[in-house]
């Protein structure tokens, strides 16, 4: 154990130990075994982070820098996030699990959210107004936010530090990036590329640590002014809860119960593709996993052959491996919420077509792909996000129907329509209470569309243009034109 790899807490340009000298271990899912080790921030820790960043903002080293100068260090990081993407995905592999040939394209593909906010940093503009008083020069400024929290979750953290990351910078902001206490070394790893680009030190901070002496004083600090959260309905909570503490302004990207929604003139190998890339995909490690699949009656058997043989072919084993389609899930609390929620289906009247157990494995990680045929849209596969593989497949009539099962989630984040009717594929999509519909296609983004839900899956949009405007504040100025002198305010015209 003590030859394993360690990681400290990066704040104000230096790398710290812990106040208190907590540290936790990451685990590696594939072999169950701990690999790395890291320091946890203590409430001491996160106030000297969020005193840097204060100090930072007000500071004329990032205060006065032009706007093109911040696109420029967001390109510069872009650069080496590319150089560094093998690397930086090996390590969240070994950390999570994921696949190295999804981790390392991935973070490739996440240089583009820099890029894509460097080249709007100079593009935030402000207005003159035509206002109707005389002599008065009116205008109006975006002005950064101020301090930002960022929390991202152990899945996808490089794709989802950066939907935060990226236009906070851009807009002038000073960001704490607070990675999961699970998992956290490409977060920790990611701050070395940070601390090469050359952002003054404070403008951001990556740490680390458990809910109390962490992400709670964190997020209710007197001097953070936005919280940009991702993660689950129930944390999300008290986030809130502590957002009331400082008025920070709140985005939440949360969880999802997907719908995907196949009709009876779908390409059912496509839909087939679809569903397997939106359930096995990361091992179903996705907040937009669509694991409420929604069959058209006619199709349901036809679709039903298609997946199973489709996933016969997958092969479970070692994430590094590139033969690999499935790795291990990053917990074992997984695994066994699978387990439960699986019991509870079958004892419902759902039926396992294939997989519903744990992978012949050397690591208790591992779950096989799994189908579930339910009966009824209560069936408990439905109803909770699981985290893992498991795809269930549930029957409808007509598109009424499908409709009305799409929206019956206190989800609504993503959601898929496979038909080849273009009139249906627009009418449905209008109709799906979620924020993203992919039509003939499943889990594609990008860094120039937004991304968010309705419902429980949280409020706010990251990525697209319009989410740097959401690190911004508009500032009126009123500059009196007149040569004379201001009148008697107590003198009414």
């Amino acid at each position: 154990m003590n030859n394993l790899p360690h990681y400290q807490l990066y704040i104000a340009g230096q790398w710290q130990a812990g106040a208190t000298g907590q540290v936790m271990h990451s685990v590696n899912p594939a072999d169950g075994q701990p690999w790395a080790s890291f320091d946890c921030a203590a409430p001491e820790d996160v106030d000297r982070a969020v005193a840097a960043a204060k100090s930072a903002l007000e500071g004329p080293e990032w205060r006065d820098m032009t706007q093109t100068a911040r696109g420029k260090l967001l390109y510069r990081l872009a650069d080496l996030i590319a150089q560094n993407a093998e690397h930086l995905g090996r390590i969240e592999t070994t950390d999570s699990g994921k696949l190295a040939s999804e981790t390392m394209a991935q973070t490739g593909y996440v240089a583009d959210y820099y890029r894509y906010y460097a080249g709007l940093a100079d593009k935030i503009e402000g207005a003159v107004l035509p206002i109707d008083k005389p002599d008065m020069h009116v205008y109006t400024q975006r002005m950064p936010i101020g301090v930002v929290a960022g929390i991202v979750p152990w899945n996808a953290q490089m794709f989802l530090a950066a939907t935060k990351l990226a236009p906070a910078l851009a807009a002038g902001c000073t960001v704490v990036l607070k990675a999961s206490e699970i998992a956290p070394a490409p977060m920790i790893e990611f701050a070395r590329l940070i601390d090469q680009v050359g952002f003054p030190p404070g403008v951001v901070s990556v740490i680390t640590g458990d809910a109390e002496n962490c992400a709670v004083p964190l997020t209710r600090h007197k001097d953070v002014d936005r919280i940009a959260f991702t993660g689950g309905p129930e944390t999300a909570k008290h986030v809130i809860r502590n957002s009331a503490e400082n008025f920070a302004v709140t985005t939440l990207e949360l969880g999802g119960k997907s719908p995907i929604l196949v009709f009876d003139d779908a390409e059912i190998d496509a839909a087939a593709n679809g569903l397997i890339a939106g359930n096995f995909g990361a091992s179903g490690q996705s907040c937009v996993a669509g694991t409420r699949g929604l069959v058209h009656r006619p199709v349901m058997d036809r679709l039903i052959a298609a997946i199973t043989e489709k996933s016969s072919q997958l092969i479970v084993g070692d994430p590094h491996d590139p033969a690999t389609h499935l790795g291990p899930l990053c917990t074992v609390a997984q695994v066994e919420r699978i387990e439960d929620t699986l019991r509870k289906a079958t004892d419902q009247g759902a039926k396992i077509i294939f997989g519903g157990a744990r992978a012949d494995q050397a690591s208790p990680h591992y779950f096989q792909p799994t189908l579930v045929a339910c009966n009824s849209p209560q069936v408990e596969t439905l109803k909770t996000e699981m985290f893992g593989p498991v795809m269930s497949l549930l029957p409808f009539d007509t598109e009424e129907e499908a409709i009305a099962l799409a929206n019956d989630s206190d989800f609504g984040l993503g959601s898929g329509i496979f038909t080849t009717n273009l009139a249906r594929a627009h009418r449905v999509s209008r109709r799906i209470r979620s924020g993203i519909t992919w039509v003939n296609t499943y889990r594609a983004i990008s860094p120039i569309a937004p991304f968010g839900g309705f419902n429980q899956s949280g409020y706010g949009r990251e990525a697209g243009k319009e989410a740097i405007l959401d690190y911004t504040r508009v500032k009126t100025t009123w500059i009196n034109t007149s040569e004379a002198p201001m009148a008697n305010p107590f003198v009414m015209r």
